[in-house]
């Protein structure tokens, strides 16, 4: 298939019909290093009239076809091939359930696998909460479902040596192994990391925090979202504390970070859910007078901070 002045529904449409049948879909299109702009402007190259369209189009193309898009390879001059492959949509840690002789989300798990801080998506806005918490001014940091402990080496990549050595980080997560793992990555008398059950937050005596980071861990079904989110507030944080909640927006599939929300029962991305515990996190914050932002993409940031 050549698209030259095909528009983008008939291309979408193309697609979708061979890749029912099909794993992978080849196809040419215009070169994106021969023209710019926004995508649709028309280009004329020897005479003959080509559509435009950046890469960013066609990645974000095969994503929504849950497709992985390889190497583009050089054609017919100006056009280049594409090659979009479908993803092993079975290939996801979503669909497993917990084998009590094997932990979901431990260290031989699918889970395991995902590195979310390799992700420019995620790594940027999570970076950005961090500076809008204004961690720098931080002493004590509590981070419900650390896993093996990607957020703190961000911290502890973000500050100064004696700054950081001078911080009280503590992280815990229910997953015997991945905390195993967290304690050999962070050895440090200034990270106390606990294998425990969130919901049995109390019986640590943890004390009250600065800071309170929890990234796709509040929505388990395990937990009462709504009233363990007002007890965090209340009963963990200093008056002038900062919070960075990371809702997911996102799914993890064949190797490739997915944007949108999966709902039950949904075969399309739905965000009812999403958008509901967010906005109630921000309103009650609001009340509380702190500061919410949101921002993100493939996962939903509210940082909040204390209004002085």
């Amino acid at each position: 298939m050549t698209f030259m002045q095909h528009s983008m529904q008939d291309i979408l449409s193309l697609l979708q019909n061979t890749l029912q049948t099909d794993n992978t879909v080849i196809f040419n299109v215009l070169n994106p290093d021969l023209g710019e702009g926004y995508a649709g402007n028309q280009i004329i190259i020897d005479k003959l009239t080509y559509i435009y369209r950046g890469y960013k189009t066609w990645t974000d193309l095969a994503e929504l076809l849950m497709c992985r898009m390889h190497t583009p390879k050089e054609a017919e001059h100006p056009l280049v091939t594409l090659r979009f492959e479908k993803l092993d949509t079975q290939s996801s840690f979503h669909h497993e359930t917990e084998d009590p002789r094997e932990e979901k989300y431990g260290v031989n798990s699918h889970f395991s696998q995902i590195n979310k801080m390799e992700e420019p998506a995620f790594l940027y806005y999570y970076q950005q909460a961090l500076h809008n918490a204004k961690l720098n001014e931080k002493s004590r940091v509590l981070n419900l479902g650390i896993n093996t402990g990607d957020e703190f080496s961000v911290i502890k990549n973000s500050l100064d040596t004696q700054k950081y050595e001078n911080m009280e980080l503590i992280g815990i997560d229910h997953s015997k192994t991945a905390i195993t793992q967290a304690k050999a990555c962070f050895k440090e008398e200034n990270v106390k990391l606990y294998c425990h059950d969130i919901n049995k937050l109390d019986t640590l005596d943890l004390g009250k925090f600065d800071l309170l980071i929890s990234i796709g861990t509040l929505q388990s079904p395990s937990i009462n979202f709504k009233p363990f989110f007002m007890s965090l507030v209340q009963n963990y944080l200093e008056k002038d504390a900062a919070i960075i909640l990371g809702f997911p927006n996102s799914r993890w599939v064949g190797g490739e970070m997915i944007y949108g929300a999966k709902a039950p029962n949904y075969a399309m991305s739905e965000m009812s859910l999403l958008f509901n515990d967010v906005i109630f996190c921000k309103k009650y914050l609001q009340q509380h007078k702190y500061r919410v932002t949101l921002t993100g993409k493939q996962y939903i940031f509210l940082t909040a901070t204390k209004i002085v």
